[in-house]
């Protein structure tokens, strides 16, 4: 696999790299102004209310550095090849939607299971697992290596145990500091734009 940065990768990586320092310097007012609240009786308990414009911003803040280093280890890891399979306009099209639609999703849950409203939701990690979706899809037999344990695996095997893994890990609240249904989301909203990319190839096609 190649690690040559394409141009969307690029940006990505120093875009929440940047974003993380400026955390460092002002991290409460990046946090109330840009982190994804609660849409649901938030300023009522004191949080700081929804605005549209989380449902992206939010996946730009980090909650630690070992949080920013996964995700953008993925991001250089998977993204490269997905923008040159995508191209960099449908590139960014795909990675914001799984964004939006990781947000969404989380945004959901909370509301129909929770009734006291959580914190906020932080980190890039529905648009990574949007990204590994599309890389199980598009290069279902490269190798994938585990970290823990170390089992080499064909990356459509290591995608549908880790979207398993997760709705597990969320059905009975294992890791409960974890959006494991925003990951979810990512992969859904990544699916469904996938599909109507297709959809609309094959109608041109015709």
């Amino acid at each position: 696999m190649s690690r040559n940065l394409t141009p969307a990768v690029r940006w990505l990586l120093l875009a929440n790299v940047g974003i993380f320092l400026l955390q460092a310097l002002y991290p409460d007012a990046l946090l109330e102004r840009f982190a994804l609240w609660p849409w649901q009786g938030a300023e009522q308990d004191g949080l700081p209310p929804f605005e549209p414009w989380q449902l992206v911003s939010y996946a730009y803040l980090h909650g630690s550095l070992e949080h920013l280093f996964f995700n953008m280890f993925a991001v250089w890891m998977f993204g490269p090849e997905i923008e040159r399979l995508l191209g960099t306009r449908r590139f960014n099209v795909y990675y914001l939607t799984c964004v939006a639609s990781a947000a969404l999703t989380q945004m959901l849950v909370q509301t129909s299971f929770h009734s006291e409203p959580s914190g906020p939701t932080v980190g890039a990690s529905g648009a990574v697992f949007g990204l590994l979706l599309l890389f199980g899809m598009a290069f279902p037999r490269r190798r994938l290596m585990l970290i823990f344990p170390p089992i080499p695996m064909p990356a459509w095997l290591f995608v549908t145990l880790y979207g398993l893994a997760e709705l597990l890990m969320g059905v009975f609240g294992v890791l409960p500091g974890i959006a494991h249904f925003a990951h979810l989301g990512g992969m859904l909203g990544g699916f469904l734009l996938i599909r109507y990319w297709h959809a609309t190839a094959a109608v041109r096609s015709r």
